[in-house]
């Protein structure tokens, strides 16, 4: 039986007002680098060292002009950011390019930098003092695309130590993202060793694939056309995983959720295959695509699924929060049982995602 902390731990998050904290670098600068900073008041430092430039900025939400500084350095303060993970870039001389001094991130097409913005109050997708799970990189042949593809495996702490088989959850990124989207700026890891420890999830198996596909003979210009990648999952991916890991096979231990397109995807490959899945979500993004219409939906997703989740964050943009909420409202109008979870004042950005994460896995297989 759940605490009473842990029970109302997953009912809400904490969102802090500003509170002083200390100084520091940020989580993913290279090692050695002191820049950037983030400051007690959410505010970010940056510097560049390009003495030979004639113009630096940053680009974070639009772009920021710096200015040299008594050492020669070029530097920038933001405003107060948001809590959560921002992608940002330098640009120099009209260049754009990824901070020498951080890590990189796939997003958007592209690799660039991120700076993480700390939500003070809120634990639950930090590395913890508690048993860890592993993320795998996986490669696997798919005879489909003709290429080598890969996802990450995460198996929970203990995995290596005994021979019991485990539920499996697949989880998807959106568009732009890759199989790298979910282990690195979601924390999924993170957010799953907390809570299987906490006792709230079940030591489940979480497979973050590629999930995009090209199928010689498959027409994929329309990007809400799955057929493609629904092949890849059904008959290569989970037949991959199921050989490779110690799976529980059956319908009722597997599940498939995903963000924004990945979204999409979750909720149109589980409805064309309720043998194969019994539990759906969709953050940011679910149903078979923006012009979801009701005759798609009725009464049987209550007999054929144990638990369907949707999301959204309160600040996405209105057309993507209308098209959430319009499913929403879908699913109630044919009185299909469903939990819709709103993050507040988060946009379509990780933290909305990450939230919804905290919220779907303690759900599943039971």
């Amino acid at each position: 039986m759940l605490s009473i902390k842990t029970k109302l731990a997953m009912v809400t998050v904490c969102v802090c007002s500003a509170v002083a904290f200390a100084q520091k670098p940020s989580e993913y600068n290279l090692p050695g680098k002191q820049y950037p900073q983030i400051n007690a008041d959410r505010t970010v430092t940056f510097q560049v060292d390009a003495p030979q430039a004639q113009s630096v900025a940053v680009d974070l939400g639009g772009r920021h002009q710096m200015t040299r500084n008594d050492a020669g350095l070029w530097e920038y303060t933001t405003a107060p950011q948001t809590p959560g993970f921002h992608f940002y870039a330098i640009v120099i001389d009209g260049k754009k390019m990824p901070d020498p001094s951080t890590q990189q991130f796939f997003g958007s097409g592209i690799w660039q930098s991120g700076i993480e913005v700390p939500e003070l109050c809120v634990g639950f997708y930090r590395q913890k003092d508690v048993p860890h799970g592993q993320v795998i990189n996986q490669k696997y042949t798919s005879k489909l695309t003709g290429q080598e593809r890969v996802c990450n495996v995460y198996v929970p702490a203990g995995y290596d130590n005994d021979a019991k088989r485990y539920p499996v959850l697949y989880l998807l990124h959106g568009a732009g993202e890759d199989e790298t989207g979910w282990p690195s700026q979601g924390k999924a890891a993170n957010i799953m060793d907390n809570l299987i420890e906490e006792g709230a999830a079940v030591p489940m198996i979480v497979v973050m694939d590629h999930g995009v596909a090209t199928i010689p003979g498959i027409d994929s210009r329309n990007m809400f056309d799955f057929t493609a990648y629904e092949k890849v999952v059904m008959e290569e991916l989970i037949p991959m995983i199921d050989r490779t890991y110690r799976t529980l096979t059956d319908r009722d231990n597997r599940a498939i959720c995903g963000l924004s397109l990945g979204g999409f995807q979750s909720w149109t490959i589980a409805m064309n295959n309720r043998d194969k899945f019994a539990w759906i979500g969709g953050f940011s993004g679910s149903g078979k695509g923006p012009g979801t219409t009701a005759d798609l939906y009725d009464e049987s997703l209550d007999k054929d699924f144990k638990f369907l989740f949707i999301s959204t964050g309160t600040k996405e943009s209105p057309q993507m929060y209308a098209t959430v909420k319009n499913f929403h409202d879908i699913l109630v109008s044919k009185g299909v049982r469903h939990v819709f979870y709103q993050s507040e004042g988060t946009d379509h950005e990780w933290l909305t995602w990450r939230r919804s994460l905290y919220r779907f896995a303690p759900m599943l297989f039971k």
